[in-house]
């Protein structure tokens, strides 16, 4: 399996969020690691469908890239920015009411809350 630098930095970067998923319990460095996961799958989706001598598929050209990946990759990259700012707004919410970023210390208050 031969892999070239930009899947191998898309592969970098999904296991430095996941790392940072898993160890952190602030809300908000959560959130940006999901985000960090979404453009790091997106990277890595793109760099599969690189290769070199390709032209963009405008007119007709001979060696154009596929355009159906870009394109799938751009509506990714939207649904994620919407994903991130739902998540940050919720979080807005949970703050206000709890006084808190921390996933542990917000559940302790919602428990005491009920």
């Amino acid at each position: 399996m031969n892999l070239n630098a930009v899947e191998i930095v898309a592969l970098l970067l999904f296991m430095i969020a996941l790392l940072g998923l898993l160890i952190k319990r602030n809300i908000i460095k959560s959130i940006l690691c999901l985000a960090i996961i979404d453009l790091a799958v997106v990277l890595f989706f793109l760099g599969i469908n690189a290769e070199r001598n390709r032209v963009p598929p405008i007119g007709t050209v001979q060696n154009a890239a596929d355009p159906v990946a870009q394109a799938i990759m751009i509506t990714a990259i939207v649904i994620g920015i919407a994903v991130t700012s739902v998540s940050l707004m919720m979080f807005i919410a949970l703050y206000h009411r709890y006084g808190t970023a921390d996933w542990k210390k917000a559940l302790d208050a919602r428990s005491r809350e009920t």
